[in-house]
């Protein structure tokens, strides 16, 4: 192995991951943090005067943090649903660190380096564009436009208020209303070479899967740490000396001490630091998530190196975070609380579902109950949505891992407790399911059912863990002629592999099956006995709400109601940060003014060309499937003209709502017959 040169974060010595007095945040004002004290304190920031029973504490934090040398290069190894995002934002931001995703998937690394991206998420190209391709040199005016504005949809990414509406900036007066903004290099790189890249890191992020065990001790609760381990292991053996080692996937509480145990093992003698950064991202929001995280967590150690390390880490989130929200805690701690947090939204969601099961019986509205119980500010209205449970690839893992890390402290009441939240989510999914098969008289034989959306949310192509998939598999049972299936966010082609997958190949019709994908929402109902709704998809809706950010963003003229985000200038600086060009950009994309339908400033570099053989080019010039991944973003494909749809449907027209986006009275005016989730049916 190549000879490792120091890290310009060599941490010291002090390996210790006792956590008996690691910093936490007092009150409501998490400035009083040791950590980021000493960060504001490096950066020239007054610092405020910490509390009288922790001053000794942060006078060392103080003189040990502003001698960390600033971060220069990131690797982040898992180039998944939380790597590539979190790496690119991280890049986006943070113009003068070099951050590397590395995976040992080449086809994945292929897409990412190309207009195919493997994941769709709103907002992602427009940050790909800027950090992976790099910029041009453009000229923006700083002076605002005069539009109306109003309230910005729930799914735009939310950066207009990361700058100040006005400002006092002398530069941005008179007959000075333009601003030259320089060319900008790429510092988002994709590449599967993975140990060269880990071993110029400064701070190695670890990404990786860790589903739920299937086989072996724990099968069905333990969380599967084997490709954890593997690239910790890999870590261990190329990481430069006092790199910092930070865990972005969700493990099991004390996993930190394993890492430091395999980093010893490898290295002995040689010092890295220890941290956990849990993500708080949801599939279809990730990109607002990120650039608007709500708290940024980060758990380290006792240590002064430990919080040297965290006060590097949250150097590079400061970047467009305030620091008011990043929060230290002890290194266990954040491992939890990322366990807690999703847990607890289960939970939410499990338990308005229980609710709904009674209001379909007594006459109640699930809807109603919940805007009354909502009212509550002791509890909210967040995810209070009654429908087929929850899916994806966190909520039921995170879930089972805290009831089996309950199991393994003998906490037999607890554990039991949070498996209750899996089985009510089992029952509302069933539920369903077996509504439709009661409503079209208890045989689905020589019927077609169709299939509104798949993926297991919307704004996002991501099928894991999907309601769908096991709804798929109990009307597969009943002998159905067809179950057509439409989702507007996933290119039909790899639906049609994932179902394959997930349900099995024999379902699909070119194995004698009888589900068929569709790339067409009409072709997708025709002739249909009966509609089911299991993705909220604006699309579907018929009740005029604001559509959601990608189809507002990039299919203005499709939206039926415009939700415009605010224009950001004039701007807080004299140079505006690239979040500013980012609200500028979306900005410009919803006004009437937009003559570039994607690039309004004119900043693009071309992107890069895919070679000939290109599998995902290849697939879309033989289906015609264009307009889904990140690589175009999702075009949004207008409402659903649901008078067309009754037109050319069977009689009764069932309509089964999985997702309470229907409004119901309109949808009876029509024709049709509606069963909702927690609302008294018809049979």
């Amino acid at each position: 192995m190549a000879p490792q040169l120091p890290s310009t974060l060599d941490l010291g010595n002090d390996v210790s991951l006792d956590v008996s007095i690691a910093p936490r945040t007092p009150g409501s004002n998490l400035s009083f943090s040791p950590v980021l004290q000493a960060a504001d304190e490096q950066l020239g920031i007054p610092a405020m005067k910490p509390q009288s029973t922790s001053k000794s504490l942060s006078s060392t934090l103080f003189d040990t943090t502003a001698r960390t040398p600033p971060v220069r290069n990131i690797c982040c190894v898992g180039a998944g649903y939380v790597g590539g995002p979190t790496a690119a934002v991280i890049a986006f931001n943070n113009p003068h660190i070099r951050v590397t995703v590395v995976d040992k998937d080449e086809k994945r690394i292929r897409r990412w380096n190309s207009v195919h991206p493997p994941i769709y998420e709103p907002g992602l190209n427009h940050i790909l564009r800027i950090a992976r391709d790099g910029s041009k040199e453009c000229t923006i005016e700083t002076r605002p436009l005069s539009i109306p504005t109003s309230t910005t949809s729930s799914n735009t990414p939310d950066v207009s208020d990361m700058s100040t509406p006005t400002s006092e900036c002398s530069s941005q007066c008179g007959d000075n209303v333009t601003r030259h903004i320089p060319a900008r290099q790429p510092n988002l790189f994709f590449t599967a070479d993975v140990a060269k890249s880990i071993s110029e890191a400064d701070i190695v992020l670890i990404a990786v899967n860790t589903p739920t065990k299937s086989r072996g001790a724990g099968a069905g609760s333990a969380t599967d740490m084997t490709a954890f381990e593997a690239v910790t292991n890999v870590v261990a053996q190329h990481a430069r000396p006092g790199a910092i080692i930070v865990e972005k996937s969700t493990v099991p509480c004390r996993t930190a001490q394993f890492v430091q145990d395999t980093l010893a093992l490898h290295r002995p003698g040689i010092h890295f630091e220890v941290l956990s950064n849990p993500e708080f991202l949801a599939a279809g929001t990730a990109i607002k998530d990120l650039l608007n995280a709500d708290r940024i967590l980060i758990g380290s150690s006792a240590t002064p190196s430990g919080h040297r390390a965290a006060a590097a880490l949250a150097s590079v989130y400061s970047a467009w975070i305030p620091r008011s929200r990043i929060i230290t805690t002890n290194v266990f701690s954040s491992e939890l609380a990322k366990l807690v947090a999703n847990s607890m939204l289960a939970q939410r969601i499990s338990s308005i579902n229980s609710i709904a099961a009674v209001c379909e019986v007594t006459g109640a509205d699930v809807s109603e109950v919940a805007g009354a119980i909502g009212a509550d500010p002791r509890i909210g209205s967040k995810f209070l949505k009654a429908g087929i449970g929850f899916g994806g690839s966190c909520f039921k893992k995170d879930v089972l891992s805290l009831a089996y890390l309950a199991e393994s402290l003998q906490l037999p009441e607890v554990a039991d407790y949070w498996r209750k939240v899996i089985t009510m989510n089992e029952f509302a999914r069933n539920r369903f399911a077996s509504r439709v098969v009661r409503c079209l008289n208890n045989t689905l034989i020589g019927k077609k059912l169709t299939m509104l959306g798949y993926a297991f949310k919307k704004d996002t192509n991501d099928t894991r863990e999907s309601p769908a998939v096991e709804i798929i598999r109990s009307l597969v049972e009943e002998g159905p002629r067809e179950i057509a299936v439409y989702d507007p966010c996933c290119n039909p082609a790899q639906l049609a592999e994932d179902i394959g997958l997930y349900v099995g190949a024999e379902v699909l019709q070119r194995n004698g099956g009888p589900v068929i994908v569709y790339a067409d929402a009409y072709e997708a109902c025709h002739s249909s006995d009966a509609l089911l709704i299991t993705t909220e998809f604006d699309e579907f809706k018929n009740n005029g709400e604001p559509v959601s950010a990608s189809a507002e963003v990039l299919a203005p003229k499709a939206a039926l109601i415009k939700a415009v985000v605010p224009d950001p200038r004039p701007f807080k600086g004299e140079v505006p940060t690239e979040t500013e060009l980012l609200a500028l950009h979306t900005f410009l994309l919803q006004s009437t003014d937009a003559e570039d339908t994607e690039d309004p400033l004119h900043r693009f570099n071309p992107i890069p060309g895919c070679a000939e053989d290109c599998p995902d080019c290849y697939i879309e010039k033989e289906t015609g499937t264009i307009g889904y991944g990140a690589g175009q973003e999702h075009v949004f494909k207008g409402r659903l003209d649901w008078r067309k749809v009754h037109y050319h449907m069977h009689k009764p027209h069932w309509v089964f709502d999985g997702r309470g986006v229907l409004e119901v009275a309109g949808m009876e005016k029509l024709g049709f017959r509606v069963e909702s989730v927690g609302r008294q049916g018809r049979v």
